[in-house]
């Protein structure tokens, strides 16, 4: 049985919104009014752990993007076709001497 990437996609984007509240509800209940940057930075694993997930989301959520424009037949790249070499030796321009 396999799970659609796109489930994965959805419990990727839920675990970082969670554990970025959690990270502010914590960050509330532990402030401390003497040291007010001490309970932020007892969770800042929390914080940076929702930004890691939300941006693993977006580059998943690009790539898919990409993959789905590229698989439309008019959006295919052309190629064009290769161009001569050049000689080593540089083209004269025609331009009139005076």
């Amino acid at each position: 049985m396999r799970i659609d990437p796109s489930m994965w996609r959805t419990v990727l984007f839920s675990l970082g919104v969670v554990t970025f509240v959690i990270g502010v509800y914590q960050t509330l209940v532990e402030n401390n009014p003497k040291v007010p940057a001490e309970s932020l930075q007892r969770n800042y694993w929390l914080f940076m752990l929702s930004l890691g997930c939300i941006m693993y989301y977006r580059y998943l959520k690009q790539r898919d993007k990409e993959a789905r424009f590229l698989a439309d037949p008019k959006n295919a790249p052309k190629v064009q076709p290769k161009t001569p070499a050049k000689s080593g030796k540089p083209q004269p321009r025609k331009k009139p001497r005076k």
